[in-house]
C-alpha cells in the first residue's frame, strides 16, 4: 500500500482503526516530497524535522487517549502567503524572503492548532499571487507533475501540484480571480473557491482584499468538503467574515442528481475557448442528462466586462495593500541609499518582481486624480452588474456550468512575454471573485 495514494478520509480511516501511525504517515510523505521535489518545485520553505518529531508527539497523546483535534496526526501544505508563527512567510517574494511571521492566520491556527494537523511546509505561489501560472516566484518555477515541461496554473500552483504528486494528501490555497480553481483544473485535483466571507482571511497576505478568499486543494470531492467544514466560520479579527451556523458540507454530497438545473452560460463557450477543453464540457454535459439533470443554455450577457472590471479592481487594490512594503516598515531593505527617498523606490524597486510593479503601477494609475472616475469608480458600478446578472441565472438554476480555463496547461515560458495573453487565462474565473460567488449567504441552500 502507497501511503501517499490514499485520501484524507481514507488516510484518517486507517488512523482511526490503529492501522498506521501519524509518524508513517509523515514519513511517507516527506520521503515522497524527496523524490518529486527536484522535478516539481512545489515547495519554498520544509519542515521535515518539525513535522516528523509532531507526528511522534500526535502518536504518543493518542496512545495516552488525550483529546485531539478529529484530523490529529493528518499532514498538509499551506500556500506561502498564509501567515505562519516561527515560519517564514514569504509570498515567493524577494520582498518577504526573510519575514518570520510572529503569528498564525486563523485558518492556520484551525487546522494546525485546534485540529493539530502536521504542516509540511510552505508551498510555492506566484509572487503576492499575481499571476497565473507559478512563473512569477521569485525562488523557482513549479512544475506540473503530469507534464514537467507544462505550468500547473496559477497562483496557487505549489499547492495544486503537491496534491497531483501525492507529496501532500492536501493543500490550502488562495483565490483572488482562479487562483485555486485554476491550477487545481491544470493539475486535474479538487479545487474549491469559497464563498467571499465564508473564510476568514486573518492571516493571509492581501492582494485584492475584497476578492481574496482562502480555500481547499484535494485529491477528491469529500476531502474538499472535509476542509471547508473545517475553516469555515465567523472570526472576530475578520471583519468581512461572516457569522453564519457551522455547516458540516459532507452531508451536502450526494450521488444523485436528478432533477438538478444546471444553466450553461453561452458566453463561456465562445471562440476563446480551446476545442479540448468544450469536448470534454460537452461529454460531461451529456452524463449529467443521463443522470437525470435538466441541463439549458443560459446567458450572463454582463460576463465579457468582468475580466476588464476584474484587472482595474484587483490592481487598484493591490497598490493599496502593497504599499506597506517600502524597507522601512516591512520587507527587504536596500544596500543602496543615501536619502529616506532612496530608501523606498529602491527597496520596491529591488523587492519586487515585473509583474508586481506592473499590477501597482497600473493601480497606481486607475487610482490617480482625473482617472479615479473614468475607471475604479465605473469598474465598481460593472461589479454591481456582474453580481446581479448571477443572481438573476442563480434564481433560476441550482447551480452554473463554465469552463475553469479557456486552455489546457501551456508550455513553461510560453505566455511569460506577452501579460495580456496570460491575464486571459482567468477569463472563466473572474467572474465569480468579481460577484462575490458562489453564493449570497441569504439564499444559500444546501442540495
Amino acid at each position: 500500500m502507497d501511503i501517499t495514494e490514499l485520501t484524507v478520509h481514507e488516510l484518517k480511516e486507517k488512523l482511526d482503526k490503529c492501522e498506521i501511525t501519524s509518524e508513517e504517515i509523515t514519513k511517507s510523505y516527506l520521503k515522497r516530497i524527496d523524490e518529486k521535489e527536484s522535478d516539481i518545485n512545489a515547495f519554498v520553505t520544509r519542515l521535515d524535522e518539525d513535522a516528523i518529531n509532531k507526528a511522534k508527539e500526535i502518536d504518543s497523546e493518542k496512545k495516552a487517549n488525550k483529546k485531539l483535534g478529529e484530523y490529529a496526526g493528518i499532514p498538509i501544505g499551506i500556500k506561502d502567503n498564509m501567515c505562519t508563527k516561527g515560519i517564514k512567510t514569504t509570498c515567493s517574494s524577494k520582498m518577504l524572503e526573510n519575514f518570520i511571521s510572529p503569528y498564525d492566520g486563523t485558518v492556520v491556527n484551525k487546522l494546525l492548532n485546534e485540529e493539530n494537523m502536521i504542516n509540511l511546509g510552505k508551498l510555492n505561489m506566484d509572487e503576492f499571487a499575481m499571476g497565473s501560472s507559478t512563473e512569477n516566484s521569485y525562488f523557482k518555477k513549479t512544475r506540473n507533475p503530469w507534464d514537467i515541461e507544462r505550468v500547473p496554473g496559477g497562483s496557487s500552483g505549489g499547492s495544486a501540484a503537491a496534491v497531483a504528486a501525492n507529496m501532500v494528501p492536501w493543500a490550502l490555497g488562495s483565490d483572488t480571480g482562479g487562483s485555486i480553481r485554476q491550477p487545481a483544473s491544470l493539475c486535474g485535483v479538487v479545487g474549491l473557491k469559497p464563498t467571499y466571507g465564508l473564510v476568514s482571511r486573518y492571516g493571509l497576505v492581501a492582494f485584492a482584499s475584497s476578492l481574496d478568499q482562502i480555500g481547499p486543494i484535494t485529491k477528491d470531492v469529500r476531502d474538499s468538503a472535509i476542509l471547508l467544514s473545517l475553516i469555515a466560520g465567523k472570526d472576530e479579527k475578520d471583519t468581512t467574515s461572516v457569522d453564519i451556523p457551522k455547516k458540516d458540507y459532507t452531508l451536502s454530497l450526494k450521488n444523485d442528481v436528478k432533477g438538478l438545473k444546471i444553466g450553461v452560460p453561452k458566453e463561456f463557450f465562445g471562440d476563446g475557448i480551446n476545442k479540448e477543453v468544450k469536448d470534454v464540457l460537452y461529454k460531461a454535459i451529456e452524463k449529467y442528462r443521463e443522470l437525470g439533470a435538466i441541463v439549458e443554455e443560459t446567458s450572463l450577457n454582463i460576463a465579457e466586462y468582468a475580466l476588464a472590471a476584474y484587472y482595474i479592481i484587483a490592481c487598484a487594490e493591490a497598490s493599496s495593500n502593497l504599499g506597506r512594503f517600502d524597507g522601512i516598515r516591512y520587507g527587504y531593505r536596500t544596500k543602496n541609499y543615501e536619502t529616506l527617498k532612496d530608501i523606498f523606490v529602491n527597496s520596491r524597486s529591488e523587492g519586487f518582481g515585473a509583474e508586481v510593479k506592473r499590477r501597482i503601477i497600473l493601480g497606481t494609475y486607475v487610482l490617480s486624480s482625473g482617472y479615479y472616475d473614468a475607471y475604479y469608480k465605473k469598474a465598481q458600478q460593472v461589479r454591481t452588474l456582474v453580481k446581479n446578472e448571477f443572481a438573476k441565472n442563480l434564481k433560476k438554476y441550482d447551480i452554473l456550468l463554465t469552463p475553469t480555463s479557456p486552455i489546457t496547461a501551456f508550455k513553461l515560458g510560453e505566455k511569460s512575454e506577452n501579460p495580456l495573453e496570460m491575464y486571459l487565462s482567468d477569463i472563466c474565473t473572474v467572474s465569480v471573485n468579481v460577484a462575490g460567488l458562489p453564493r449570497n449567504f441569504n439564499s444559500l441552500r444546501i442540495r
